[in-house]
C-alpha cells in the first residue's frame, strides 16, 4: 500500500509540473495570438498573418538568417567534430582543455562580444589599406552575405554544439568503432565517415538544431553590427506594425518547434526489423518437437 501511495504522489507531481510547464509556455503564445488576430473595431481577422508574406524585407530577411545558419552549422560541425573526434582518440588530456575554450562563451557577454567584433573591423581598413587583407575585411562585412555574422554566430554556438557532441560521444564508444572498423580493413576516414558519425546521428541532429535555434532568435550581434538578420527585422517592424511583429514571433516560434520534431524524428535510430526477416526467423523461435 505504502508502495502504491508512493507512485500515486510521484504521478501527481509529475501532472502538476507537466500542467505549469504547459501553462508557462501556452498562456503567453494564447495571448500574443489573440493580440494579433482580435483588432479593437473591427474584431476577429487574419490580416497580420495574410500580410506576412508581402511585408517589406520579410523574404529576404528570412533567406539571410537561413543561410547563415546554415553556414553556421557547417562551420560549427567542421571544428567541432574533428576536434573532439581526436580528443578522444589521440589525445585525452586536451579534453578538459577543449571543454573551456568551447565554455568561454558562457561567461562572456553578446554585447563585449561584438565590441571587440567591431574595434577589429574598424582597426582593419584603418591599418591595413594598403595591404590585401583590406578586401578581406570589405569582404566580411557584405550585407548581401555578412560573413562576420558567421564567425560570431559559430563562437556563440560553440558551448551548445559542445555539449551536445560531447554527450553523444560519451554514449557511443568510439576507440572501440574506431578499432572494430580499422580491424575489417577499413581506413580512418572511412572508419569515421561509416562507423563512427552514423552512431552520431542523434548528436550531430542535436547540435545542429541547437546551433539553429541560436542564429534564428539572436539579435544583439546583427542589431549592433548594423546588418538586418530575421530577429532584427522583427524588432524593426515592430515599432510600425506590433501586430505583423507578434504574428512573426508567433509562426517562427511554431517553425522552431516543428523543425525539433522533425529533428527529433531523424536522429531516431532505425531498428524495426523488416517483416521477411522476422518471418525467417519465426520458424526457429518455435520449439520442435522431440523425435519419438
Amino acid at each position: 500500500m505504502a508502495g502504491l501511495t508512493n507512485r500515486r504522489g510521484i504521478r501527481w507531481w509529475r501532472g502538476a509540473v507537466a500542467l505549469a510547464a504547459g501553462l508557462y509556455f501556452l498562456v503567453p503564445l494564447a495571448c500574443s495570438v489573440l493580440f494579433t488576430v482580435d483588432v479593437p473595431g473591427r474584431g476577429f481577422t487574419l490580416g497580420a498573418y495574410t500580410g506576412i508574406l508581402s511585408a517589406s524585407g520579410f523574404t529576404s530577411s528570412l533567406l539571410l538568417t537561413l543561410e547563415l545558419a546554415a553556414a553556421t552549422i557547417v562551420l560549427v560541425l567542421g571544428l567541432l567534430v574533428p576536434a573532439l573526434l581526436a580528443a578522444r582518440l589521440g589525445a585525452p588530456r586536451l579534453r578538459p582543455l577543449l571543454e573551456v575554450v568551447c565554455s568561454l562563451p558562457l561567461v562572456v557577454p553578446s554585447v563585449a562580444l561584438v565590441a571587440g567584433y567591431s574595434g577589429v573591423l574598424r582597426w582593419g581598413p584603418q591599418y591595413l589599406s594598403r595591404t590585401p587583407l583590406f578586401e578581406t575585411f570589405v569582404a566580411v562585412q557584405n550585407a548581401d552575405f555578412p560573413v562576420v555574422l558567421v564567425l560570431a554566430y559559430s563562437v556563440m554556438a560553440l558551448p551548445l554544439a559542445y555539449r551536445a557532441l560531447d554527450a553523444g560521444m560519451r554514449a557511443v564508444d568510439v576507440r572501440t568503432l574506431m578499432e572494430a572498423a580499422r580491424s575489417c580493413g577499413a581506413s580512418p576516414v572511412r572508419a569515421v565517415f561509416q562507423a563512427v558519425l552514423p552512431n552520431l546521428r542523434g548528436a550531430l541532429m542535436n547540435a545542429s538544431f541547437l546551433t539553429l535555434a541560436l542564429v534564428l532568435g539572436e539579435y544583439t550581434v546583427g542589431a549592433l553590427l548594423g546588418f538586418r538578420p530575421f530577429a532584427v527585422w522583427i524588432v524593426g517592424i515592430g515599432g510600425s506594425q506590433a501586430q505583423l511583429s507578434v504574428a512573426v514571433s508567433v509562426l517562427s516560434l511554431l517553425l522552431t518547434w516543428a523543425l525539433l520534431l522533425v529533428f527529433a524524428a531523424a536522429s531516431r535510430p532505425r531498428t524495426r526489423t523488416p517483416r521477411r526477416a522476422r518471418a525467417k526467423a519465426a520458424p526457429a523461435l518455435v520449439p520442435q518437437e522431440s523425435a519419438t
